[in-house]
């Protein structure tokens, strides 16, 4: 194996002060690295922000034009210097360990490809600190994210994730869909023979500047790709995917049995989940308030999710329609530039 050169790859569209907070974090992490900010075609430009930081650390700056996140990533890791691609969200913050752990566990455990954890910072609202528990619990999740146990081969997440130059040439990177793109090259990797892996100890704060309502619009269109996924990747399906759509019919369900007076046991049931979920999410964060928003959280979270993919559902596998012709809000036309 050659000697590792990291270049971290990070688009952003519209988020200036989410890179100053990202840089921030990346002024305690030593070492040599390349930073390559990508501009997706922003209307407010992070250019001003950057030059702040230009003499403290290894950055290369591209605006281009608006054409998705995939995309942009792809456009960083054609810029990029270094041989190994480490892919962030603009929305995240780095521990001071973080590349000292990925480092360590690439030289002992080399993988083509890797995904870490995301978790929340002390310093988040109480929102983004209870829309984290909703998406990382393994009682919501069961891990999917980045959690000890996974579904079939793990599909790293793009917020944080890490791709060699050589994996990265041999499969063309990500593709136009989003969300989704991540998964979709994961699972592409796999089939081209490179390995992915979870460094649990490599993990990112995510911050998630998000409502309620974009929340619900975030995972309603991830329950929406995952047909597509498996679409495209037969290998990749599970029965876990239809657990939120599951969960949302058999709570209507439990509802339509007590209010006609059948039986509350179904009802009970679930009050009792939501109980063992509150009372996780306040040992966690010792909040009241963030428990009680971790359900609203979960809430919203399986039933955007299992709408979504149900609805896409019906319309890919049942109708046979084409994916980019039934939503097109999903996919980016794909540049090469």
């Amino acid at each position: 194996m050659e000697q590792l050169s990291f270049s971290f790859i990070i688009p952003v569209y519209n988020r200036p002060d989410e890179i100053k907070e990202l840089l921030d974090s990346f002024l305690k992490i030593p070492g040599n690295y390349e930073i390559v900010i990508v501009e997706d075609g922003s209307t407010e430009p992070s250019e001003n922000v950057i030059q702040q930081y230009k003499e403290k650390l290894n950055i290369s700056y591209y605006f281009k034009e608006n054409t998705g996140p995939g995309d942009s990533r792809n456009y960083g890791m054609r810029k990029a210097k270094g041989n190994y691609f480490i892919i962030l969200d603009s929305d995240v913050l780095l521990p001071s360990n973080y590349l000292v752990e990925v480092k360590q566990f690439l030289e002992n455990n080399y993988f083509d490809c890797y995904g870490g954890p995301d978790s929340a910072h002390e310093s988040f609202s109480n929102l983004q600190k209870a829309i984290n528990f909703s998406m990382t619990s393994a009682i919501t999740t069961g891990g999917i994210r980045g959690g000890k146990k996974q579904v079939n081969k793990f599909q790293p997440r793009s917020f944080n994730m890490g791709i060699s130059k050589r994996a990265f040439e041999q499969s063309g990177g990500f593709g136009s869909i989003h969300p989704g793109e991540d998964p979709d090259l994961s699972l592409r990797l796999i089939k081209l023979g490179f390995q992915t892996a979870l460094i649990p100890e490599a993990i990112v704060y995510h911050k998630r500047r998000i409502s309620w309502q974009k929340f619900y619009k975030q995972v309603n269109k991830f329950g929406m790709v995952r047909p597509i996924l498996n679409l495209w990747h037969p290998n990749s399906k599970s029965i876990v995917y239809w657990f939120p759509s599951i969960f949302c019919a058999g709570l209507v369900f439990s509802i339509a049995l007590a209010l006609l007076s059948i039986t509350k046991l179904p009802l009970i049931l679930y009050l009792a989940y939501f109980l063992i979920a509150f009372t996780l999410s306040f040992v966690v964060n010792k909040n009241f308030i963030i428990a009680l928003q971790s359900i609203i959280a979960i809430a919203i979270q399986f039933f955007g999710y299992g709408y979504g993919f149900l609805k896409s559902m019906f319309y890919i596998v049942l109708l046979n329609k084409v994916p980019k012709e039934v939503f097109p809000h999903l996919f980016f036309e794909k540049k090469h530039v």
